[in-house]
C-alpha cells in the first residue's frame, strides 16, 4: 500500500470509529456505504456508494482524492474472492 494511501486509510478509519460509528445504527444502516472526507471529517451514508460521494462532493467540491469508504457493520468496503 502506498504511503499516501496508508495515511488516508488510517485517517478514514479513525474518523469512522470516532465520529461515524456513534451516529449509525448497526442494524438499520447495516451494509450501507460511508463516504468520509478525511480533511473536513464530514461524511455521507447511503446504500449506493456513488450517491454518498455525490452528496459529499456537493458540500466539499475539492474532496476527490481524500475520500475514504467503509461499510457499516464491516471492516472492508469490497472484497473479491476468498473468505473474510
Amino acid at each position: 500500500m502506498a504511503e499516501d494511501t496508508k495515511g488516508l486509510a488510517e485517517r478514514g478509519n479513525e474518523i469512522f470509529e470516532r465520529l461515524v460509528r456513534p451516529q449509525v445504527d448497526a442494524e438499520e444502516d447495516a451494509q450501507k456505504y460511508v463516504a468520509i472526507d478525511t480533511e473536513s471529517e464530514d461524511f455521507e451514508v447511503d446504500h449506493d456508494a456513488l450517491s454518498a460521494v455525490d452528496r459529499l462532493e456537493e458540500r466539499h467540491p475539492g474532496a476527490r482524492g481524500r475520500i475514504w469508504f467503509r461499510r457499516v457493520g464491516s471492516r472492508v468496503t469490497h472484497h473479491f474472492g476468498g473468505d473474510f
